[in-house]
C-alpha cells in the first residue's frame, strides 16, 4: 500500500514538473476584483488543479456525510417501526392475558369469583369495623 502511494506521488510530481516546463509562458490573471501578478502558466494550471482537487474532496466528504446521515435516519426509522410493532403485539398479548379467565373461574365457573369477592368484601367490612371499635 505504501509502495503504491509512493508511486502515485512520484507520478503526480513528475506530471506537475512536466506541466510547468512545457507551459512556461508568463500570463496575468484577472480575479474579477483584483489583478494577480503575472505567473507561469504551468504553475497556474497546477494551482488550479490542486485547488479543484481539494474543493472536490471537501464537497465529496460533505455529500458523503449527508448521505450517511440519511442512511442512519432511515435505519433508525425502520428500527422504530419494528419496535412499535413489537409494542403493539405485546399490548395485545397483555390484554388477552388480562381478560383470560383465572384458574378458579375456569374450574368452578363464574360463581366462584362472586363468592370470593363477597368474602373479600365482608373481610374488608369487618376489618374497618374492628378498626373503628379500637379507635373509640
Amino acid at each position: 500500500m505504501r509502495f503504491l502511494l509512493f508511486v502515485l506521488l512520484f507520478l503526480s510530481f513528475a506530471y506537475s514538473l512536466g506541466l510547468v516546463l512545457a507551459n512556461n509562458t508568463e500570463i496575468g490573471v484577472n480575479l474579477l476584483f483584483s489583478q494577480a501578478p503575472t505567473m507561469n502558466l504551468g504553475l497556474l494550471l497546477i494551482l488550479c488543479l490542486i485547488l479543484g482537487v481539494v474543493i472536490g474532496i471537501l464537497l465529496a466528504l460533505l455529500i458523503f456525510r449527508v448521505l450517511q446521515n440519511k442512511w442512519e435516519i432511515s435505519r433508525l426509522q425502520k428500527a422504530n417501526a419494528n419496535l412499535q410493532e413489537q409494542l403493539t403485539q405485546a399490548n395485545i398479548v397483555i390484554d388477552r392475558q388480562a381478560n383470560a379467565p383465572t384458574v378458579e373461574e375456569a374450574v368452578y365457573g363464574a360463581t366462584a369469583t362472586n363468592v370470593h369477592e363477597d368474602a373479600a368484601h365482608n373481610l374488608d367490612t369487618n376489618s374497618t369495623l374492628t378498626k373503628k371499635k379500637r379507635d373509640y
